[in-house]
């Protein structure tokens, strides 16, 4: 089921009914409210519902946005936080978003969990920046994607507890609203979970249908392209956690959110793993432009019917 991610157009928008139309006049009737989202928008969305104009096929994590945070950051409270209020605050929004989901009859909440205290300008920033001057097979990129590697594992237990611990307070929640929880994949080796805290997560929720896994397209390409993992190997093992996907091209080594059909990505061959039904949302960047998105989303309907 194809849908379309609100972070395109929210910045651009002060009435969120003009921004549900905008959407809808690409082509879409599926869409996923986003992140980022002044509440000064959601009576205009709320009429657009009432009005049948959209579907939501689900929210993304914190919507609205917090009202202290000024600018579009859905890291702005992290559940892995060293500060036991800002964990709080990460839990009370992600509550207050679930219910305002349900107000939508939302689908799934997708969420981000936190990170683990390591700058990307000393990790992956400096590896992407190798891997675009073709050094990736150099010794020098070996060792540093080793050493990056072993300081997250060492480092990273308490995080992880940290994001359990989270996690099984607000699914609570999820099951009273029938909302399923979707962790999402991130693009940074920093972010929690990475790929063995992200099986090991589903794992500890395997008998909870209201925790599953967002695959991001472009997010684990990203990851692809660093030597991280593989992505078809990767998608295909995740595929039984599914619960849907973000959906955006790459150009290499790390743009993402580009439209897809635009960039690198086989989607052929990776499409294979996501089950008929599963929402499918193209999270575009701002700067792509309408006409563009319009093309491809005739010739995704052409080359993927059995996704719409």
């Amino acid at each position: 089921m194809l849908s379309f991610s609100t972070c395109w157009n929210n910045a651009r928008h002060h009435d969120g009914q003009d921004m549900i139309d905008e959407i809808r006049d690409l082509g879409f009737s599926n869409i996923e409210l986003s992140h980022g989202m002044t509440i000064s928008k959601l009576p205009g969305i709320q009429q657009a519902y009432r009005e049948g104009k959209f579907t939501c096929t689900g929210v993304h994590n914190y919507f609205p946005s917090p009202v202290e945070v000024m600018i579009d950051a859905p890291d702005a409270y992290e559940f892995t936080s060293h500060r036991r209020s800002e964990r709080q605050r990460a839990i009370e929004m992600t509550l207050k978003t679930l219910e305002l989901a349900a107000e939508f009859n939302a689908k799934y909440l997708v969420m981000h969990m936190g990170s683990v205290p390591m700058s990307p300008k000393k990790f992956t920033k400096p590896l992407t920046a190798m891997v675009k001057a073709g050094k990736q097979l150099d010794p020098a990129y070996a060792k540093a994607k080793l050493a990056f590697v072993k300081k997250r594992e060492k480092i990273a237990p308490r995080y992880y507890e940290r994001a359990i611990t989270s996690l099984e307070t607000i699914v609570e929640k999820a099951k009273e609203l029938k909302i399923p929880l979707a962790i999402e994949s991130r693009s940074r080796f920093e972010d929690m979970p990475n790929e063995d805290e992200m099986v090991r997560l589903q794992e500890h929720f395997k008998d909870n249908p209201w925790v599953g896994y967002w695959h991001d397209f472009g997010h684990v390409q990203l990851k692809h392209n660093l030597g991280l993992l593989d992505h078809d190997q990767w998608l295909k093992k995740m595929s039984p956690y599914l619960i849907g996907a973000h959906v955006h091209d790459v150009r290499w080594p790390a743009r993402d959110h580009r439209v897809p059909l635009t960039g690198e990505l086989d989607f052929k061959k990776l499409l294979r793993h996501i089950p008929t039904g599963k929402p499918l949302v193209w999270e575009l960047s701002p700067t792509r432009k309408t006409e563009q998105i319009r093309q491809a989303l005739k010739l995704w309907k052409e080359t993927f019917p059995e996704t719409i």
